[in-house]
C-alpha cells in the first residue's frame, strides 16, 4: 500500500481542480470502450537477408524490403540513375487496424502511417504463388508510373516483411467505399452526380492511356472508388497490361467476365476501347440500378449474351438522352466506333451538368451511415495518440509535434499552451511524469469511455475518460477498432480498481489536413484528478 500511495503523490502536481471541459457541448455521436497500455519497441535493424526481389523482363527489378520499395531498370542499384524510385515507407511505421475487404489475392486493412499520421489502405498480397507476383509487379508498376493522377487513387510505396510472405502496398484510404458499395444501399446514383463522378473517373483513365498507354482490364463498379469528400478514384491495378503506343493490343484473356467487351470474349487482340466498354456496362448499371444482362446463369451464358444480343441501352422514356446517348456509344460492339475517354470528356452528358452545383461529398455522407464511419475515425486517431503517449519509444513520440499547427491550442492545469512546440514541450513534461524513473512506476491511460461528434467538414470532436493505472503493456478492449498484434482486454486478467492511481478527462477537436487522410489537434484539453475525486 505504501507504494502505491507513493505512486499517487507524483500524480499531485497534475491534479486539475477544474475537472470540466470548457466547452458545453455534448458528444453524443457515439460510443466506444477501450483500455491501452504501452506497445511494445520493434526491432529497428534490418536483418540479414530481409530484401526480397522481383524481377520482370518487362518492368525492372523491384527490391522490397522493410523499409520500402526500390525501383530500377536493371541491378545492381544506381541511386543516382533517372529511372531509379525509391518509395520510403517501412513495416515499422505502421499502426494496422481491421480489414477493409479482401479478394482472392489480397486482403486490405485500414493502417496508420505514424510519422505523418495519416490513414491509409494497407493492400497486402502473398506472393508465394507465380500468379500473384505477376499481379502485384503490374500493379506495382502502374502505381509508380502513374503518381497523383487525378482520377486514380495515390500510391505511397510498399515494403516486405521477412517470413511474412506478403508484400504490403500503401494507397489512398478511399472511405466512402465503391460505387458497387453505394448502389448496393441508394440503388441507383442520380444523373447530376453520376456525370460529375464520370468526368473525374475518365481523367483517371484518359491518362492511364493516353500518357501511360495502360490498359485497366477490369473496370467495374467495386473497382471505382470514392472518399467522404465526394472524389472518385479508379483502384485495382493487378491486372492491367501496358502497350507500347496508342496502336498495340493486348491479347490475353483476364479479369471480370461480367463487365467484358465482346473482342476480349473473343479472344481477339483489344485495346484501350476494352476499357470503354466495361465503363459504359458499369455505369449503366449505376444509373438505371440493374446489371442489364441476365448474369445468375453462370458465365457461359452471360459472355453469349454479350456476343449474341443487341448492345442494352438505357430506357429513353426514364433517362435523359445524353444518359442514354453516353451509354450507347460506351457500349458499341465494335471497338474501332467506340469514343476514347479523352473524346468522353466533351460529351453532352459530361458537359451538361459540369457547372451545376452538385455536392458529391453530401451525397455520399447520406449513402453511408455517418455514425459508424465517425465512431471508426474516432476510435483510429483515439488509439493512434494514446499509443504513442504510452510507448517507450521516445523517438515516436517526437512525432507527435506534427499533430499540432501554429494556431494550435493545449489547455492544462489552468494554463494555455499554443503552437506546436510549446504543447509538445507540455505533453512531454506531463508524459515524463506518468513515466516515472523506472518500470515498476510508469502509469498508463485506462480510456473507458470514449464519445464523439462531427466538427467542420470531415472533422471529429472526440472525449474521453478513464484511469490512470501502473501497466506495462498496451492493450484494447470494447467493440471498438482493433490494432493488429495487441491482445484483447477481455483475454488478459487486469483489475483496474486495484492499479488505479487517478482519473482523467481529455477533450480533442480535431480537423482533416490538406493532404489527403491527414488530421491534426486544433483544441485540446486535459484535466487529471485523483481517485477519490
Amino acid at each position: 500500500m505504501a507504494a502505491l500511495e507513493a505512486l499517487k503523490k507524483k500524480l499531485t502536481p497534475l491534479f486539475d481542480a477544474d475537472k470540466g471541459f470548457s466547452s458545453e457541448t455534448t458528444l453524443e455521436c457515439g460510443d466506444s470502450d477501450m483500455v491501452k497500455l504501452p506497445i511494445p519497441k520493434v526491432n529497428k535493424k534490418l536483418s540479414d537477408g530481409g530484401t526480397i526481389n522481383l524481377l520482370s523482363r518487362s518492368y525492372g527489378v523491384y527490391n522490397f524490403n522493410e523499409l520500402g520499395l526500390q525501383k530500377c531498370s536493371s541491378s545492381p542499384v544506381d541511386e543516382s540513375s533517372p529511372s531509379e524510385k525509391t518509395y520510403r515507407i517501412a513495416s515499422r511505421e505502421m499502426r494496422v487496424f481491421g480489414a477493409i475487404g479482401s479478394g482472392a489475392s489480397s486482403i486490405v486493412q485500414r493502417a496508420i502511417h505514424i510519422p505523418t499520421h495519416r490513414i491509409i489502405a494497407l493492400k497486402k498480397i502473398n506472393i508465394f504463388e507465380k500468379e500473384k507476383r505477376q499481379q502485384l509487379l503490374t500493379e506495382i508498376r502502374t502505381l509508380c508510373e502513374a503518381p497523383c493522377s487525378e482520377g486514380l487513387v495515390e500510391f505511397y510505396g510498399a515494403f516486405y516483411i521477412p517470413d511474412s510472405g506478403q508484400i504490403s502496398i500503401a494507397l489512398e484510404y478511399m472511405n466512402g467505399g465503391s460505387l458497387a458499395d453505394i448502389i448496393t444501399v441508394q440503388k441507383f446514383i442520380p444523373e447530376p452526380l453520376l456525370s460529375s463522378i464520370v468526368r473525374k473517373l475518365l481523367l483517371g483513365l484518359s491518362y492511364l492511356h493516353g500518357a501511360r498507354h495502360l490498359v485497366h482490364r477490369d473496370i467495374k463498379p467495386a473497382n471505382l472508388l470514392i472518399d467522404l469528400k465526394g472524389e472518385p478514384k479508379i483502384t485495382d491495378f493487378g491486372i492491367s497490361a501496358g502497350l507500347e503506343n496508342s496502336m498495340a493490343m493486348c491479347a490475353t484473356f483476364i479479369g471480370t467476365v461480367t463487365y467484358m467487351s465482346p473482342e476480349r470474349i473473343r479472344n481477339e487482340s483489344y485495346s484501350y476501347p476494352a476499357d470503354i466498354w466495361s465503363l459504359g456496362l458499369a455505369l449503366f448499371e449505376c444509373g438505371t440500378g440493374e446489371f442489364p444482362y441476365i448474369a445468375n446463369d453462370g458465365p457461359v451464358n452471360l459472355m453469349l449474351q454479350i456476343l449474341d444480343d443487341p448492345s442494352p441501352s438505357p430506357s429513353k422514356e426514364k433517362f435523359s438522352s445524353e444518359f442514354c446517348s453516353f451509354i450507347d456509344a460506351c457500349l458499341q460492339k465494335d471497338p474501332e466506333t467506340r469514343p476514347t475517354a479523352e473524346q468522353l470528356l466533351s460529351h453532352p452528358f459530361i458537359t451538361k451538368y459540369k457547372d451545376s452545383q452538385v455536392d458529391l461529398a453530401a451525397f455520399v455522407q447520406r449513402v453511408f451511415d455517418p455514425v459508424q464511419k465517425l465512431k471508426d475515425l474516432a476510435d483510429m486517431l483515439g488509439i493512434h495518440y494514446y499509443l504513442l503517449f504510452d510507448g517507450p519509444d521516445d523517438e515516436e513520440w517526437q512525432h507527435v509535434k506534427s499533430l499540432y499547427s501554429e494556431e494550435s491550442v493545449f489547455s492544462f492545469s489552468g494554463a494555455q499552451y499554443v503552437g506546436s512546440n510549446d504543447i509538445f514541450t507540455k505533453l512531454s513534461d506531463v508524459r515524463r511524469t506518468l513515466a516515472g524513473k523506472w518500470p515498476p512506476e510508469k502509469l498508463i491511460h485506462v480510456v473507458e469511455k470514449l464519445q464523439c461528434r462531427a466538427h467542420g467538414r470531415g472533422g471529429v470532436a472526440i472525449r474521453v475518460s478513464g484511469s490512470l493505472i501502473v501497466g506495462n503493456q498496451f492493450i484494447i478492449c470494447g467493440d471498438g477498432m482493433q490494432v493488429e498484434g495487441l491482445p484483447n482486454f477481455r483475454d488478459l486478467d487486469i483489475d483496474i480498481s486495484s492499479k488505479q492511481m487517478g482519473t482523467f478527462k481529455e477533450q480533442f477537436i480535431i480537423e482533416a489536413g490538406d493532404a489527403i487522410g491527414c488530421y491534426y489537434i486544433t483544441s485540446q484539453e486535459l484535466y487529471i484528478m485523483s481517485s477519490n475525486s
